[in-house]
């Protein structure tokens, strides 16, 4: 609907087989050949094939194409018409979609200033209102911060798996507290295989970067 020309287009590649089926309906009707045949290949493109026992009812129209031991292949002015649109369709369909493009784009240049700054408010908004609803349906909270180098962490859980395991009705994340300081820089966190080592680990790195960015903390 927005382009005449690649509506056309896009219609002669999407009705090429209907196109081709009430031809054969026609010239079957126009020249009483029963077994009258319309067909495509790409060797030779779009056809009407006629077998050699009817050969004696072909139009004048008719141009021949290709002869076969017990047929032969020809073509109407009008299939030659619709060959030619069909067979370059898509490459102009293409070409013109590029066009099109081409002059939205310059169309566009003029307001490409106000728009960036409007896709990057827009971006800020969903980042806050995105933190807000994590926050206020996950129960988080403000996160302090103190001069002295530490980490203190009460309760806190994983964003991403706590989200996950309130929407799959699985349970409830089961909190973890961490403690660094000045006289507690390292911990070892050692247990089984898939027993939360890693989830542990990158729960509060999240919950760090989260405070960091000025968002509420799952803790």
């Amino acid at each position: 609907g927005f382009d005449a020309e690649l509506d056309e287009l896009r219609g002669i590649q999407s009705n090429c087989d209907a196109f081709l089926l009430d031809l054969e309906t026609r010239e079957k009707a126009r020249t009483g050949i029963p077994n009258l045949r319309v067909q495509f290949n790409k060797v030779h493109g779009f056809y009407i094939e006629v077998t050699g026992s009817h050969l004696d009812k072909v139009p004048e129209d008719y141009r021949r194409r290709q002869t076969l031991k017990n047929a032969e292949r020809f073509i109407t002015p009008e299939l030659k018409a619709f060959e030619d649109k069909a067979l370059s369709a898509s490459e102009r369909a293409l070409a013109r979609e590029k066009w099109l493009y081409e002059q939205v784009l310059d169309q566009l240049q003029p307001h490409i200033p106000p728009l960036t700054r409007l896709a990057h408010a827009l971006a800020t908004l969903d980042v806050l209102c995105t933190l807000a609803e994590r926050s206020l349906t996950l129960g988080w909270c403000a996160p302090q911060f103190v001069n002295e180098p530490c980490i203190e962490i009460e309760s806190g859980r994983h964003p991403v798996v706590e989200a996950r395991l309130a929407e799959t009705s699985s349970g409830a994340f089961i909190a973890n507290h961490t403690r660094l300081n000045v006289n507690t820089r390292m911990q070892v966190i050692t247990g089984p295989n898939m027993g939360g080592k890693s989830t542990y680990m990158r729960q509060v790195a999240l919950i760090v970067l989260l405070a960091s960015m000025g968002s509420h903390v799952p803790a």
